[in-house]
């Protein structure tokens, strides 16, 4: 088990890395995002035009405007997604009908939607990136023990016999 001061008391229990960030299939998260840059940039896009929608109200064109950006906005993050992650937003994210312009809410609603899974995404990565970290120490550490002749501990350790002596250092 894990815990990190600064990550609002979220536990991470894994014995090691793969457990942690592998998906069902075997998938790691951090794989499943093919161009993490674009898909940054997608989201702080959507986030801001999702407080545009919140802070005034919308004519007709800006509706139709804003239905066209948010349809191009997955059809882009698809593009930058792994196709497991794909699936599972085309499912999540329902279309606007051509015949019809959407509302104010109807607009605040798909966005809020599609801001919510990104940030979990963005919260998964960060989850699975965390733990590969704490992996790797944990691995460092234990490289480092067993680098050790024996007899020999890590200095600030005790040693194996009662007194203390000097030893040979390289």
């Amino acid at each position: 088990m894990t815990i990190n001061p600064d990550d609002d008391n979220i536990e991470i229990l894994a014995s090691t890395a793969d457990e942690t960030d592998a998906d069902a299939d075997g998938k790691s998260l951090t794989d499943l995002v093919e161009q993490p840059a674009k898909v940054m940039r997608i989201g702080t896009m959507i986030k801001q035009l999702l407080e545009e929608v919140r802070a005034a109200p919308l004519d007709d064109a800006s509706r139709n405007r804003l239905r066209d950006i948010h349809r191009t906005s997955i059809s882009e993050l698809e593009d930058g997604l792994a196709p497991e992650l794909r699936e599972e937003l085309e499912r999540l994210t329902l279309p606007f009908t051509e015949d019809s312009v959407p509302s104010d809410a109807e607009l605040r609603i798909a966005q809020a939607q599609l801001v919510g899974w990104l940030e979990g995404l963005f919260h998964g990565i960060q989850t699975a990136l965390f733990a590969q970290q704490m992996a790797a120490r944990a691995q460092l550490e234990q490289m480092r023990q067993g680098a050790l002749p024996p007899g020999l501990q890590v200095p600030g350790g005790q040693r194996g016999g009662s007194h203390p002596g000097t030893g040979q250092y390289l």
